[in-house]
């Protein structure tokens, strides 16, 4: 109604006023009184008659150039369609290169460099990474290294969130805790506790801030926004570096996960997890849940919590908020549909933000690396199979040196080709070494390494489809005592 309105406005408004004149004229000698039905039906008709006579003498006697820039589309039928070809080699390489960055860094002891790559599947990508510097909690003249990535889901809102306010929520939490007085390092476990309650603080005001949120003076459009990142959900995976302590804190909420490579004695490298991928398929995981939600045994299914593979997360309000304050945020503000009646949800909250903290002292005299990485990595890669990449790759000396070695010669391949015995996951036979960044090295391997077709397939599909090949994949690599020879 409102769009017809505006459109009869504007045919008024249009109407040359000559026309209006003729209208007027016939209206008064046609009819006997101004009042008369006959006589309003009349200036009705004539009044739209005009207004449309007016609006095509209004555009036909346009005279510039532009009126007619209508596209013509007199094309005949095509045989075969203009389809772009997949990737060529150098195509792949600069579409899992296109994210990627190298830092050296050079005034915080025993970090040489990192490097870093992300890959999207979905559109928008839903994971987001950060990464630098920055000034220890106690003592602002020495720096920290700090890296981090958040794996999204259900949209990327919660993960650009955390993307910009963990590190300064958990760097608060820090910095209340008091360092001893004679002078000793902070212990572990006092740092552990402070960073799980910066993660837990942060996850309560998404969460809770719903519940002012729902009841404010704010316009909806501005409502819906702040709600948004409650809707979402994220994985976080953070990693800190005391460079006084040469000792590694890391923090992991949900699966994404890290690990640290350590060169042995015999150059080889061991692979020594910093994280367990927290799951509907972790036991300890399943035991907790089970202690928090007695009789609820329908909770956990198929490796799911709920229907959600994380047991671990922030945001994802459905898991989280009490059922009536579900119905009434999907009933006001369009929020997430309430998980019943299609799960059995009696005493929310499922999930928790709380990660589990490890630290690890790096040891000066041995080589090491840290990798961290969203869940889209770790699906093709063990931790050791990730290890051994990278020191394959630290051990060739210079990106492309294998382009020597000849490549297998693989035959016709399709997808359907997985169901036949063909791993989908990596292959060692694939390794392949020809990317001066590490990540993206280790994207490039995950995905099918030398195997161009394979590769090339993976990335020829685009969102929405491309999930069933390949999922949103953000990977960083941290040198610890590893000269970085590749800039000497």
């Amino acid at each position: 109604m409102l769009l017809s309105r505006v459109a009869r406005t504007r045919l008024r408004l249009t109407t040359p006023s000559h026309l209006r004149t003729r209208a007027q004229n016939f209206h008064s000698t046609k009819d006997s009184g101004p009042n008369s039905s006959g006589n309003l039906k009349r200036y009705i008709a004539t009044a739209s008659v005009a207004s449309t006579s007016g609006i095509w003498w209004f555009v036909s006697n346009r005279n510039d150039a532009t009126c007619d820039d209508a596209p013509h589309l007199d094309r005949p039928p095509a045989e075969h369609w203009d389809v772009e070809p997949g990737p060529s080699e150098e195509q792949v390489a600069r579409i899992i290169s296109q994210e990627a960055f190298s830092v050296p860094v050079r005034n915080v002891p025993g970090v040489s460099r990192y490097d870093g790559a992300q890959l999207a599947s979905n559109s928008p990508c839903e994971d987001r990474f950060t990464h630098g510097k920055c000034p220890s909690p106690w003592d602002e003249g020495n720096q920290w290294m700090v890296w981090a990535v958040f794996d999204g889901h259900l949209g990327c809102q919660t993960a650009e969130l955390l993307k910009n306010h963990l590190l300064p929520f958990v760097r608060h939490s820090l910095s209340q805790v008091t360092p001893p007085s004679t002078g000793e390092s902070v212990p572990e476990d006092m740092v552990q506790s402070a960073i799980q309650k910066g993660f837990v603080k942060l996850d309560d005001s998404i969460i809770k801030a719903a519940f002012q949120t729902a009841q404010s003076e704010d316009s909806l459009q501005e409502k819906v926004k702040k709600l948004a990142p409650a809707y979402a959900g994220s994985c976080a995976l953070l990693s800190i570096y005391d460079s006084i302590t040469s000792t590694l804190h890391v923090a992991c909420t949900g699966d994404s996960r890290a690990v640290l490579g350590q060169r042995r004695p015999d150059g080889s490298w061991e692979a020594i997890p910093l994280s367990v991928d927290q799951t509907g398929k972790n036991t300890e995981e399943i035991a907790r849940l089970r202690k928090e939600h007695p009789g609820e045994e329908d909770m956990i299914k198929n490796g799911r919590v709920l229907g959600l593979a994380v047991s671990r997360a922030f945001g994802d309000c459905q898991w989280k908020w009490p059922l009536e304050f579900q119905h009434e945020m999907k009933r006001r503000f369009n929020g997430p549909t309430p998980l019943t009646p299609r799960y059995d949800v009696r005493t929310p909250p499922y999930l928790t933000a709380e990660p589990v903290v490890t630290s690890t002292k790096i040891d000066s005299g041995k080589p090491s690396f840290l990798i961290m990485a969203t869940d889209g990595l770790w699906d093709m890669l063990s931790n050791q199979q990730a290890v051994n990449l990278v020191g394959k790759w630290l051990e060739s000396g210079a990106a492309g040196k294998d382009n020597n070695n000849p490549v297998p010669a693989y035959g016709s391949f399709d997808f359907g080709r997985f169901g036949e015995g063909m791993d989908w996951k990596f292959e060692e036979e694939r390794t392949t070494v020809q990317d001066n960044n590490v990540a993206v090295h280790l994207m490039r391997n995950s995905l099918g390494g030398n195997h161009h077709e394979l590769i090339a397939g993976r990335l020829a599909f685009s969102s929405p489809s491309s999930r069933y090949v390949r999922d949103d994949m953000t990977v960083q690599v941290a040198f610890f005592n590893v000269p970085d020879s590749r800039n000497e």
